[in-house]
């Protein structure tokens, strides 16, 4: 059955980022719901789509987005989020399942995770099953897909997976990286999702779904190894290295950061492996069966070494980082803003300088004392911050939304304006702004780095800084143009 309306939740996610254009490709009206529809407007898909801005946690704006949908993909996830974050999935999951019912919803599918039966579950688990419970109790026919580790470009296991592989040639780990895991490929993910859509609708209850390989954690890591091309590592169980402990050890040398690496560790506390294969009556398995775990591995390689990155876990904002934009004129309203400003005209053109701002930080780093920049996202990382491990999701492109380094792109006017917001362990909101408009033959370029204190510690805390800020806002004023006028002389030949 083609043709339906379908709402996405969790859209500017993983999974639903690449959901969503699937279910245009197979045919479907499709909806998405997303707190902030800036961070859709680049993607590829998003006029293909209705985009509504909304919250799940208010439940008029739940019941709006509702109207005339034929089906229901729940797929937000607060893994990784601060304060009570089973909580709010618990409300969020109450008022789809109202407005759902209240709707004349046909279906509702949702993506929770393998687990035993009769085990006590790490929080991030219970939460997950507890949301399922919930929306099978909607009144509404639901399916509730069960994956364990999912193996695919952007995704925060496989990054854990290859960063853990890559940087240790030996690896420390805990007992349990004896325990069996059965990944999953995104793609056979996305296909179990698509098809949900088309299931008749008496179908009802919770479906394990998994690749055609059974693996002990171990074997998972030294897999990878094969496929990258790496020696395989030698396994140490060690019975002291308890789940917290082994996430700060994630935390430290990949770029998850101690938020997200904490429930991925807890839910590998337990064999999670496939119990039932009921879904191949329901949905059969794709044409020419389920992707194993190595080739799983090759495909997201070679999406990565190419950049060509579809989404990522890196689109889930950092834990307790702050979320609201720079204020328009806080200095009107009382609040206290310190500013470093640096300005440069240069003969480089407009185009060229853009082109050096848009592919600033990851690999490129921030043209200006890169030992300081290092320092300063290892201290972050050790406080549980995201630090600079994150990266970009391309090189040379940005798009609202987009991680780069501790910083997300909170608004792009492309050609003319990027502004960061920090997501780093601060006493007060960050952000750093580059402007390019043009001026005679060639362009003046305006550089702002914008901090709003929280009490004394925060106003302490850029006093303390200020000789290091002058030393690498006015290097990276002077580096960046300076880059943009070497490239262009170089393209003139």
């Amino acid at each position: 059955m083609t043709g339906r309306h379908v709402l996405v939740t969790g859209a500017t996610g993983y999974v639903g980022g690449r959901l969503a254009p699937r279910l245009v490709e197979a045919g479907h009206t499709v909806r998405v719901l997303a707190r902030d529809p800036g961070r859709l407007r680049d993607a590829a898909w998003a006029d293909a789509v209705e985009i509504v801005r909304g919250d799940l946690e208010a439940p008029a704006d739940v019941q709006r987005v509702m109207e005339g949908i034929d089906v229901v993909y729940h797929l937000v996830h607060a893994m990784g989020a601060g304060g009570d974050f089973a909580k709010a999935e618990l409300v969020q999951a109450r008022h789809v399942a109202a407005a759902a019912k209240a709707a004349g919803v046909q279906r509702i599918v949702y993506l929770s995770g393998l687990h035993p039966e009769g085990e006590h579950l790490s929080k991030h688990l219970a939460s997950r099953v507890a949301v399922g419970d919930v929306l099978l109790a909607s009144g509404v026919p639901t399916i509730v897909l069960e994956a364990g580790i999912v193996i695919g470009s952007g995704s925060a296991s496989f990054e854990m997976i290859r960063h853990l592989t890559d940087v240790l040639p030996y690896m420390p780990a805990p007992r349990w990286v004896r325990n069996f895991v059965q990944p999953i490929a995104v793609r056979d993910v996305l296909h179990y999702l698509v098809e949900a859509a088309s299931v008749p609708g008496d179908v009802h209850g919770t479906f394990d779904i998994g690749g055609p390989d059974v693996l002990r954690y171990g074997q998972v890591m030294n897999g990878y190894a094969v496929e990258a091309g790496l020696p395989q590592r030698p396994i140490a169980p060690l019975p002291v290295l308890t789940p917290w402990l082994a996430s700060q050890w994630v935390n430290l040398v990949t770029p998850v950061p101690r938020a997200i690496a904490i429930p991925l560790i807890g839910s590998l506390l337990h064999d999670c492996v496939v119990e039932e294969r009921r879904i191949d009556a329901v949905i059969p398995p794709p044409e020419g069966g389920l992707t194993g775990y190595r080739r799983a591995v090759r495909l997201a390689l070679a999406r990565e070494r190419s950049g060509d990155i579809e989404s990522s876990w890196r689109s889930a904002s950092a834990a307790g980082a702050p979320s609201d934009p720079l204020p328009t004129d806080p200095r009107w309203s009382g609040t206290t803003v310190f500013e470093d400003a640096r300005e440069r005209t240069t003969s480089a053109s407009p185009a060229a300088v853009w082109a050096v701002v848009e592919s600033i930080g990851g690999a490129r780093g921030w043209y200006s004392v890169p030992l300081l920049w290092s320092l300063r996202g290892l201290a972050d990382r050790l406080v549980g911050g995201v630090g600079l491990r994150r990266g970009r999701r391309d090189p040379d492109r940005l798009r609202e939304g987009d991680t780069v380094d501790w910083w997300r792109v909170e608004r792009i006017d492309r050609g003319r304006l990027l502004r960061l917001r920090a997501e780093m362990k601060v006493p007060g909101r960050a952000w750093i702004e580059f402007e390019v408009t043009p001026e005679g033959d060639g362009a003046h370029y305006r550089q702002r780095a914008i901090f709003l204190p929280s009490g004394l510690t925060g106003r302490l805390y850029w006093w303390s800084l200020v000789p290091a800020h002058h030393v690498i806002f006015e290097a990276m004023a002077s580096r960046l143009v300076g880059v943009a006028e070497a490239s262009e002389r170089s393209s003139r030949g």
